[in-house]
């Protein structure tokens, strides 16, 4: 009998490496292309997403070090992920990169680096290079590729610069050299509706991606969508209804898809607007209460693959 509604990032981590694994920030001096002829995303703050990040110009031992120093006080760790976080990792040349990525791996305990990017900045060149370094170090790749969405039109209108077409190339050259791969995904931007939630959750079912990782819309001070918010001309989600979005993604995603988050998080000082003013924690509770009222289990829609419809002809 199912024990958990869903498959957590946690439980994942702790029967990959046998323990607890906390991730460490790394905050590179980059920017983001879609930022170069303008302000990026209109969700993203001018800091990116690098809230809590030390300063880019410290060198990656050092912000490793030191972020390592106070988990391992903190929580007793003995295993790290480098998590190169902020902005888009892969916008450098591969030597470059490969520079930081080796600054990574001359840090104890770091057992895998996982680096965040867009669908657009994935190319063969930089995939040889982290392969490459994975055969050298024995250090595990994992890619974070930003989605937010499968409807190309919301994509659009938030200027995310790249559509759902270069997000499944990245996907197919990712698989081919083996890398793990979580999708970040927006379940409540303005003008999606529970349509889109689902066929993003299809999307991401039928192509090679391990994890998702799902965001509750937050308005970030300073943002283009802030100037929006604050004029009234945005319109967000009850917080039933992005619940009732996450069980509906949780009902539509591959059954095996690791969840690595269901709500975003965010410093309070940061944000004009975040979780309807809960703590992530506490939504992810109710979540759980309705997983368990309505008996829900992640995969239980999951129908729409190897030909369906072939399964009339039987009978």
């Amino acid at each position: 009998m199912k024990s958990e509604r869903y498959h957590t990032y946690s439980q994942y981590l702790k029967n990959l490496y046998g323990e607890k694994v906390y991730k460490l920030p790394v905050n590179l001096p980059i920017t983001c292309p879609n930022r170069l002829g303008g302000n990026g995303c209109t969700f993203c703050a001018p800091a990116g997403t690098g809230f809590e990040a030390r300063d880019s110009h410290m060198s990656v031992e050092r912000q490793l070090l030191e972020n390592k120093e106070h988990i391992e006080k903190k929580y007793k760790a003995h295993k790290f992920i480098a998590y190169f976080q902020n902005y888009t990792n892969t916008f450098l040349l591969p030597d470059t990169l490969k520079g930081y990525l080796y600054q990574a791996a001359n840090v104890k305990d770091i057992v895998e680096v996982s680096i965040s990017t867009r669908p657009d900045c994935i190319s063969d060149d930089i995939l040889t290079m982290l392969s490459d370094f994975k055969k050298d170090t024995e250090i595990a790749i994992h890619l974070e590729l930003g989605l937010q969405t499968a409807n190309y039109h919301t994509l659009k209108k938030i200027h995310r610069g790249h559509g759902l077409a270069e997000f499944i190339d990245a996907i197919l050259r990712i698989s081919r050299y083996g890398f793990t791969v979580c999708a970040h995904v927006i379940l409540n931007l303005p003008g999606d509706t529970v349509d889109d939630v689902i066929e993003t959750a299809k999307i991401l079912s039928v192509l090679p991606v391990q994890m998702a990782k799902l965001h509750s819309l937050y308005i970030a001070k300073n943002s283009p969508m802030a100037q929006d918010y604050l004029a009234g001309k945005l319109t967000i989600c009850s917080q039933e209804e992005y619940l009732e979005r996450v069980v509906v993604f949780l009902e539509y995603v591959r059954p095996d898809m690791i969840i690595e988050r269901l709500f975003s998080r965010i410093p309070e000082e940061d944000a004009l607007f975040s979780n309807w003013g809960h703590s992530w924690w506490k939504l992810d509770a109710r979540l759980r209460e309705i997983l368990e009222e309505k008996d829900i289990f992640q995969g239980d829609l999951c129908h729409y693959m190897n030909g369906p419809c072939l399964a009339l002809l039987k009978g």
